[in-house]
This record gives structure tokens, C-alpha cells and sequence, in this order.
């Protein structure tokens, strides 16, 4: 019996969760196919991304139009993946020999390990944060003590989610620290 190893599908553009939740209802039907597949990934990063003032955790796909296998290849589950799951068009292939024939190659253990790497990061740390600020951008503080004024964005720091903020207060420059969620884009 050969050993089970990490195999690239490829699928419609923004069809791939679709297509893999497909994949394991199909696996799930037949027993057999139970017994060489052991995991089905739609390899994702979580985000957190501010806009408008609201923070919103997404998940952004790491590799858009594939899907990732991990399996004993045979006959029967390369004939379902080709022609039995909606969206998916079949695997990352590479010519044989005579140029004619193409078959499906696994990715570099490294390669996988990488990428289930970024999988488990997911599932233990905190989102990151994507900002949609630039430093000298004009702002709004909708939120806290200073709500309603008009600021200049001084610094961005990221891993706090949080702003320095130039405001004009009686007539002075004053330098305020505020979070993403406090302030919107004028």
C-alpha cells in the first residue's frame, strides 16, 4: 500500500469551500474512499480588517481556485475528483514521458507542512489586523471623549490596533492615541 501525501485540486474561481465540502460528502458516501483519504483543506488566513470604523474578522484564501487533498491516490477517487464534484475541474497535473498523459503530483512534504503551518497559526493565535489607514489621511473620531472632532493620522501601530491621531483642540495640536474602531475616514 503506497503512503498518503498532499495532492493540489484545482476549481472554479470562488467555488472552492463549495467544491471541497462536495469532495468529503462524496468520500463520506463511499466507504472505500473513507480508507485513503484522511483530510480535505481549503487552506484560509484569518483577518481582521477595519473599514468605516468597524472591525470585522475575515478569512482570505491563501491559494484561490485549489483546494488541498491528502491521500492514497487510486483509480476511483481520481475518476470522483475529475468528474463527480461540481467545481472542481480535476488535480495539478504534469506531463509523463511520452507528453501525451498527464498525472497528478503530490507538493513537497516542506510545502505542506508550510502551509498547515499557517492553518494551525489560525487555530492558536489572534487574527491580524489589515489597516486601511495611512499616515497624513484625514479622519473622524465617531467614538469616546473627543467624538465629533477632525484629526490627522501621526502613526499607525498595528499590532495594538490602535492610531495616533493629531486633533486641534482650542486652538493647540494635541496628539491623541485611539483604536481602529474609534475613528472613521473623512
Amino acid at each position: 500500500m503506497a503512503d498518503k501525501k498532499w495532492y493540489v485540486l484545482r476549481t472554479a474561481g470562488t467555488k472552492e469551500k463549495k467544491a471541497a465540502e462536495y469532495l468529503v460528502k462524496e468520500i463520506e458516501r463511499h466507504p472505500d474512499l473513507q480508507a485513503i483519504v484522511d483530510q480535505v483543506l481549503v487552506p484560509v488566513k484569518k483577518e481582521i480588517v477595519t473599514k468605516n470604523g468597524k472591525r470585522k474578522e475575515v478569512e482570505r484564501l491563501l491559494f484561490p481556485g485549489y483546494v488541498l487533498i491528502h491521500a492514497e491516490l487510486n483509480p476511483d477517487l481520481e475518476y470522483v475528483i475529475r468528474n463527480g464534484i461540481p467545481g472542481m475541474s480535476g488535480f495539478l497535473t504534469e506531463k509523463t514521458g511520452n507528453g501525451t498523459d498527464r498525472i497528478p503530483v503530490p507538493i513537497r512534504e516542506e510545502e505542506a507542512q508550510r502551509i498547515l503551518g499557517v492553518q494551525d497559526e489560525n487555530a492558536v493565535s489572534a487574527a491580524e489586523t489589515e489597516v486601511n489607514f495611512t499616515v497624513g489621511e484625514s479622519v473622524r473620531i465617531t467614538d469616546g471623549p473627543f467624538s465629533g472632532f477632525d484629526g490627522t493620522v501621526e502613526e499607525i501601530l498595528q499590532d495594538r490596533s490602535k492610531l495616533k491621531v493629531v486633533v486641534v483642540i482650542f486652538g493647540r495640536k494635541t496628539l491623541l492615541e485611539l483604536s481602529f474602531t474609534q475613528v472613521t475616514k473623512e
